[in-house]
């Protein structure tokens, strides 16, 4: 035993270059979540408050021996220093230069998104939504805190002036800002998001000290002595990181000159912690959430080459977590998940700047571990904000997945990942998270309007968990900080290039847009033909646009994604056959290109599924079905029994059926009404928003007997959008919706022009009921049930008329281009892109059975 305890030691000394960390988190779990914080908060229950916070950081009876085997030395400045410096000559003899020969990122002033694209689309709603932001509205508690005029009022939500965590958005609106203008040089932004670094740059000034903040310093005495505060250094990180990027991005100076005084500041705070207590007690205050402290410190470091930069760094490392991966030990369960992400994205950069494989290797191992036993089918991961038990998934579906800051976090450290190794499993994986777990969480186009979980169970909805939609001014959850960050950097993981004599570009995502290669002296363009079911191929056009005057070769390498087979494969270079590698390699073709050539690729696009990540023989059957790298979502309120086996299962709808969708509305009163398909029965409801439940339960297929799809006079069938192969019938006189019609129903309807005599409407007559109608009746209100009306002189002949007389227009819901049919042991289901969905009901995974 003691000669384990002696191994543990040696590598937390290791990890934390000559210090030892304590236990790791020993706080009550639910004070990690952010959601459970802010309610504590914000309540006024005392009684709870105090309970909760009596637990704050207890110390385990084990802390003694770690605490008696912990070196005791306080750190003057002067051996901080020659520390530091003695690391790096250690580490890199020659002089500061990155870990390795790493793939090269490509600026976002490079590359612009094509318009066309769903990605370009996504990226305009969130521009949108930044240019909302008032910046007397953003700056309002910074102002406050450094006691200057404080014009208009603060936002809500996270926000609000009596939030702790207030300020955090503002510095994820700065690297936004910066961001996104780097990706669009939309010069109104930069207006704005220069306004707000000269508002904070006031407020610094003001308070005199390098201090920066939406509230006080007093917030950090707290921190230091390990009283109850939400994670100050977590907003800090914030506003370092996006003062950062308004440097790195723009150009700002002041900026750059703000986010070292701040940094001046904390090294100093730290510094006197150290000095007062010891580097333990430090170690113990980092069992609050710090973000990314270490990841934008070392940033900072390989600009400033400051080792204070470099040793404050180093202290916001969290060994115990860090200790746990370098010895290869899955022990994350129970963490919360986002305030150790961002901790492994720290020692990513620890790696490239000083060059320690041990953080090449803990990075490796954290994301084999979360990718192989903790992540779904979107790529994300945790529920309720935590780790879960590893391989033991399927019981954690619920509304409270994937809070969508992980997703963003995963997505940087499988960049670094492949960044190293140019391994196609990491951009296979960025490819996954992006298209479902990020592309996932906007409503639509509506500006500001995201998601903090992304929920993952049976029947759920996206509109209907515990946060639900944001809104833009009241919200500013953390995950409208990294929603607003995700949304404006969509171009920055297309394209990396390879430095040498021969420059390498690698494509490894394909979304349309054009880069500014400027050491392959080209510009080149890419166009992906949009995905559709009915057309199983993804196609991609690379073209070349020379510099005039020069001539350089370069390699194009082109990802061949592990989803695709090679049955179907094609790669053309000016219309001539190239070979193509395996799935799962690099298609490379070296050249000088120029204006003629002309690149062509063809993918196939496979469906498969695959089992949720749960190693108990009694969830087997539990799988999602993917088409490429989208996640296929059915259509549901929480069935979800597929049978498989034929190899019809599930079938592609065609293009041509989103002309056969229509939305058929009476006016009762003032409002307009829908016929609708409620929970099998049909009804009348108030005219849905698009993109609801109510939108989707009022669709309906319209199938006509006649070929030529002119479907009035002639014999239809209605199917429900949302219950494919099921149809809505009469039953005598009622009508109900049923996959399986008797011969005492009929499920035919001649649709005639309007009983009303109206041009624009038409009714329903029952084929084997003549002179029967859909009706609905008079000055009804919403739930109201149809029937089948022969008119026996219940109504009055207009009223009869009236009540069967229905607006028949095109439908509120429509088939997404990639949108399939999956065969059910009940009921047959409508699946389509995750990334699709707004209100509406679904489930990602599904009981899958073979026949």
């Amino acid at each position: 035993m003691r000669e384990f305890l002696l191994f543990l030691v040696s590598i937390v000394f290791v990890l934390c270059g000559s210090v030892i960390s304590k236990q790791c988190t020993n706080m009550v779990d639910q004070l990690s979540s952010h959601t459970f914080r802010y309610e504590l908060l914000k309540s006024n229950n005392e009684t709870w408050k105090e309970e909760m916070f009596s637990h704050y950081h207890l110390i385990h009876t084990d802390d003694s021996v770690w605490a008696n085997l912990l070196p005791r030395k306080m750190l003057r400045e002067e051996d901080e220093l020659s520390w530091s410096m003695m690391y790096r000559k250690m580490k890199n003899p020659d002089g500061f230069k990155l870990a390795g020969n790493f793939l090269k990122e490509l600026s976002l002033h490079d590359v612009s998104l094509d318009p066309t694209s769903f990605h370009w689309r996504a990226q305009q709603t969130n521009l949108e939504y930044l240019l909302l932001l008032d910046v007397d509205r953003l700056v309002w508690s910074f102002r406050k805190t450094a006691e200057l005029p404080t014009p208009g009022q603060a936002y809500g939500g996270w926000e609000e002036p009596t939030g702790e965590l207030r300020g955090h958005f503002v510095g994820h609106f700065l690297s936004a800002a910066a961001k996104m203008w780097a990706s669009t040089h939309n010069e109104t932004l930069k207006e704005k998001m220069s306004a707000v670094v000269s508002a904070l740059s006031a407020c610094q000034k003001q308070m005199g000290t390098g201090y920066l903040s939406a509230f006080p310093s007093e917030q950090f005495d707290r921190f230091e002595a390990v009283k109850p505060v939400w994670a100050p250094y977590y907003t800090i990180h914030k506003i370092l990181a996006g003062l950062l990027d308004q440097y790195t991005f723009s150009d700002n100076t002041e900026a750059l000159n703000m986010t070292t005084w701040m940094v001046e500041y904390f090294y100093n705070r730290v510094q006197n912690v150290v000095t007062k207590y010891s580097l333990e007690r430090h170690w113990q205050s980092l069992n609050e959430e710090t973000g990314g402290m270490n990841d934008v410190l070392y940033r900072l470091f390989t600009i400033t080459d400051n080792p204070k930069h470099l040793l404050l760094a180093h202290l916001f490392d969290k060994p115990c977590f860090l200790g746990v991966l370098a010895v290869q030990a899955d022990d994350i369960s129970g963490f919360h998940a986002n305030t150790h992400i961002p901790i492994v994205i720290g020692s990513q950069m620890r790696y490239e700047v000083t060059g320690d494989p041990l953080y090449k290797s803990i990075g490796t191992y954290f994301m084999e571990t979360v990718n192989s036993s903790h992540s779904y089918a979107t790529g994300g991961t945790s529920v309720g904000e935590f780790w879960s038990d590893p391989m033991r998934l399927a019981t954690t579906l619920q509304t409270e997945n994937e809070e969508s800051c992980t997703t963003y976090n995963m997505l940087k450290v499988s960049r670094h990942l492949f960044r190293w190794t140019k391994e196609i499993v990491y951009a296979d994986y960025y490819e996954r998270a992006l298209t479902n777990g990020v592309l996932s969480i906007q409503r639509g186009t509506e500006p500001g309007v995201m998601i903090y979980m992304l929920p993952l169970g049976r029947g759920v909805s996206k509109a209907v968990s515990f946060h639900g939609w944001g809104t833009k001014f009241n919200t500013f959850w953390c995950c409208y900080g990294t929603g607003i960050e995700s949304f404006s950097k969509l171009g920055d993981s297309i394209y990396f290039e390879e430095e040498g004599s021969v420059p390498g570009l690698y494509v490894i995502q394909y979304i349309s847009s054009t880069l500014d290669w400027k050491s392959g002296q080209i510009l080149v363009t890419q166009k992906v033909d949009p995905v559709a079911s009915w057309d199983p191929f993804l196609r991609i056009t690379l073209t070349f646009s020379s510099k005039e005057g020069t001539a350089q070769s370069s390699t194009l390498n082109l990802r061949i994604p592990t989803w695709t087979n090679s049955n179907g494969a094609k790669a053309e270079l000016n219309a001539q056959d190239v070979p193509l590698p395996a799935p799962g390699n690099f298609l490379s073709i070296t050249r000088e290109w120029s204006a003629s050539d002309r690149i062509t690729l063809q993918l196939p696009i496979t469906l498969r599924t695959e089992a949720i990540k749960d190693d108990r023989p009694e969830y087997a059957s539990i799988q999602a079905i993917l088409y490429g790298p989208y996640l296929l979502a059915g259509h549901t309120t929480g069935d979800w029994d597929i049978k498989s086996g034929n190899s019809d299962w599930i079938t592609p709808i065609p293009a041509s059926y989103n002309s056969q969708l229509a939305t058929f509305s009476q006016k009762s009163g003032s409002s307009i009404f829908v016929l609708s398909n409620s929970n099998q029965s049909i009804t009348m409801e108030q005219l849905p928003a698009p993109g609801t439940v109510g939108a989707a339960i009022s669709t309906f297929r319209v199938i006509s007997s006649d070929t030529s799809n002119d479907t009035t006079g002639g014999s239809v069938m209605l199917e429900p959008f949302n219950l494919p192969g099921m149809l809505l019938v009469n039953q005598g006189s009622d009508l109900a919706v049923t996959n399986s019609p008797t011969e005492e129903s009929s499920s035919s309807f001649l649709l005639v022009s309007g009983l009303d005599g109206n041009s624009d409407t038409v009714s329903f007559e029952s084929v084997n009921q003549k002179g029967c109608y859909v009706y609905s009746g008079v000055n009804y209100q919403s739930s109201v049930r149809l029937k089948l009306s022969c008119n026996n002189g219940d109504t009055s002949e207009a009223e009869f008329r009236q009540a069967t007389s229905f607006v028949m227009n095109k439908g509120i819901s429509e088939y997404h281009p990639i949108s399939f049919v999956a065969m059910g042991a009940r009921r047959s289901f409508l699946l389509e892109p995750l990334l699709s969905f707004r209100d509406e009901s679904y489930s990602v995974y599904f009981n899958i059975q073979a026949q």
